[in-house]
């Protein structure tokens, strides 16, 4: 008989390319895996992986494996998530959320708070991870519900297996130290920046690459990228005590920016849209999560 939690590693090795990966992602060693993969051949009496280079793939059989394991593996957690709310009387459960900090501070916490509430039995493990990161994640049934944005110009890629729900659209501001010569303006032209050092994500991040876009399109120079961190609140400060300027979302400034002044960039408004990703089926506790999640969004800090 084929064990589960040989196709669910089976299938991890199939997400991430390699048996190094699929060892960091659940917390093993590479050798575990190697081992428990070919109990799972011997099970299924023929390969499942060939080794292409450094990576792997998967024989037709080991497809057909992944492809089974994922609707087995869905069965089990629908299952699970019906029997607790059975046993509780209603939605219960543990719902793992990923999403990046500024949408952690302002939709996320508000959420857990309002289902502590309204859902006592529902458990939320929460973390802090790019959506770069967490969609696989996601799709491997590692998180529940994942919290990400799209910058525009820069779509995510699209994955038939998850459902995408708009939460909220921000606009991207222009961020300058209080006495920027440019400061005092309603609208900051972008072209007018060039000699600025900035602030910014880091690179490989859909922040960092809409700043070097925003900088060549509206301004027309390449942006001096002098400081880097994924804390947007220390890019706030960054601005605020170096003098180097950001181009940071709604939801980042929502406490309140004292010292630096945020304008709109004159070139036209740049934007982007924070959603929600799920897997298709969602179990009760999950849909509870997500219509906490919307709720917050809802009342989320915002200069329209």
């Amino acid at each position: 008989m084929l064990d589960l939690h040989r196709l669910r590693l089976l299938r991890e090795v199939h997400g991430r390319g390699t048996v190094h990966g699929a060892a960091r992602a659940l917390g093993y060693t590479p050798s575990a895996v190697s081992q428990q993969l070919a109990v799972l051949e011997r099970e299924a009496g023929t390969p499942l992986l060939e080794r292409i280079g450094r990576n792997v793939r998967l024989t037709p059989a080991g497809q057909v494996l992944v492809r089974h394991a994922a609707d087995l593996l869905a069965g089990v957690e629908a299952a699970e998530a019906e029997l607790a709310t059975i046993a509780a009387g209603r939605a219960a459960g543990v719902v793992r959320v990923a999403a990046f900090q500024s949408a952690f501070l302002h939709i996320v916490a508000p959420a857990v708070r309002a289902l502590a509430e309204s859902h006592p039995d529902i458990r939320i493990e929460a973390a802090e991870v790019e959506v770069e990161q967490a969609a696989p994640a996601l799709r491997l049934q590692q998180l529940d519900v994942v919290v990400g944005d799209e910058y525009d110009g820069q779509p995510r890629a699209v994955h038939a297996d998850l459902q995408r729900e708009r939460l909220l659209r921000e606009r991207i501001r222009v961020v300058l130290s209080a006495d920027h010569p440019e400061a005092g303006a309603d609208r900051v032209p972008i072209a007018r920046l060039a000699g600025v050092p900035w602030a910014a994500c880091q690179p490989g991040t859909g922040h960092r690459e809409m700043h070097v876009r925003v900088c060549r399109e509206l301004g027309g120079f390449e942006p001096d990228l002098r400081y880097s961190s994924d804390d947007f609140l220390i890019l706030l400060e960054l601005v605020r005590t170096t003098g180097a300027g950001a181009l940071l979302p709604d939801l980042v400034l929502g406490y309140g920016a004292p010292g630096v002044a945020v304008r709109l960039p004159a070139e036209g408004d740049v934007g982007r849209e924070i959603f929600l990703l799920t897997r298709r089926s969602r179990t009760p506790a999950v849909a509870a999560a997500a219509a906490a999640l919307r709720a917050a969004a809802a009342e989320s800090p915002r200069d329209e």
